[in-house]
């Protein structure tokens, strides 16, 4: 993939306007014009906050908070110091490329889009082919990185992450199906797999449960959000289930979702991984975000919609939701 993309780093920035962006062409002629002011014009104190946004911090803090906890459990107490570093470090240049990569492929629709549009490949800040050789260079030394410094197993499944969520998600699903963020989901789920590996040099089941869980909280995390701005998605014809679907077939996806996600946490206290501490916190954490589920959901069933729906009351709860229960991960072990 690393070369795939390296092979292309010459591609004029124009190249923009190749991809449909499902309408309003002319901001994205606009911004692709904005891309063509001189380095020199641009601060350097706004230039290397452009780079380190290109990495999308913000979601990179939620990957590893799902990394280390995971480590702590693993090793069933304190891990290698070292080893949480140069695993942490690893992880945020590899999702950071992952998250260049990204910026690159949907600058034409980032463009459009109201969330997106002060991203630095749309503000001009950062050139296409800055981008694609910083997030080339991300990729293949986060990969060097996990190779050398932490192990060759926890290497092959950064680079996998990084290829599903660059390759299958970005280029392939999200533009053309409704569970884009379902399967494509998969490369966020990774982290866990990665943070187990990092220590044991293997996975285990207790990996591949804490893997489920991300992956059924991806789509009931997302999808709030989404309906908060399908606008958006509609504009440029990426078909998020918001945009194809109405509120009521939303939130009972949601429902559904979230009481798989419920029942699967709660499956590694059987299973022998953890002792009561998690069990109790998995349960109050899934009961209360049952409830804000359900309440969507009644919502959006009696037609209620714009402020009112709150859709972003769950949005927010979920990221409250997995810090909270990774956190536990990591305090069980010294519990039991």
């Amino acid at each position: 993939m690393c070369l795939l993309a390296l092979s292309l780093s010459g591609v004029c920035v124009t190249a923009v306007e190749s991809r449909p962006a499902g309408g309003g062409t002319s901001h994205a002629f606009k911004a692709v014009g904005e891309l063509t002011e001189s380095p020199g014009h641009r601060p350097f104190g706004a230039r290397a906050m452009a780079f380190v946004a290109l990495t999308k911090p913000r979601v990179i803090e939620l990957l590893l908070m799902t990394t280390v906890p995971v480590m702590f459990l693993a090793a069933q107490g304190v891990p290698d110091l070292w080893l949480v570093l140069a695993t942490c470090i690893g992880g945020y240049l590899s999702a950071g490329g992952a998250g260049a990569f990204n910026m690159w492929y949907d600058r034409d629709i980032d463009a459009l889009m109201d969330r997106t549009s002060q991203r630095p490949l749309v503000t001009g800040m950062v050139s296409a082919k800055e981008c694609l050789v910083f997030a080339s260079a991300l990729t293949v030394g986060s990969t060097l990185w996990f190779w050398f410094l932490v192990n060759p197993l926890s290497a092959m499944l950064s680079l996998g992450a990084n290829a599903f969520y660059v390759v299958i998600y970005t280029m392939i699903l999200k533009r053309r199906t409704a569970q884009n963020i379902v399967w494509g989901g998969i490369a966020g789920c990774m982290p866990v797999i990665i943070g187990w590996s990092a220590v044991t040099n293997s996975v285990s089941w207790a990996a591949v449960v804490l893997f489920l869980v991300i992956f059924f909280w991806t789509p009931p995390h997302y999808w709030p959000l989404s309906m908060k701005v399908k606008d958006d998605y509609e504009r440029v014809g990426v078909p998020m289930l918001p945009v194809i679907a109405g509120n009521k077939a939303v939130a009972k996806q949601i429902v559904l979702y979230s009481w798989v996600m419920v029942a699967v946490s709660l499956s590694l206290q059987p299973l022998g991984y953890t002792g009561w501490f998690y069990t109790v916190v998995a349960a109050a954490l899934g009961a209360f975000w049952l409830k804000e589920a359900h309440a969507l959901q009644i919502r959006a069933n009696v037609g209620v919609t714009g402020a009112k729906l709150k859709e972003m009351r769950l949005f927010h709860w979920s990221i409250t939701y997995v810090s909270l229960l990774f956190v536990a991960v990591a305090v069980d072990p010294f519990l039991r």
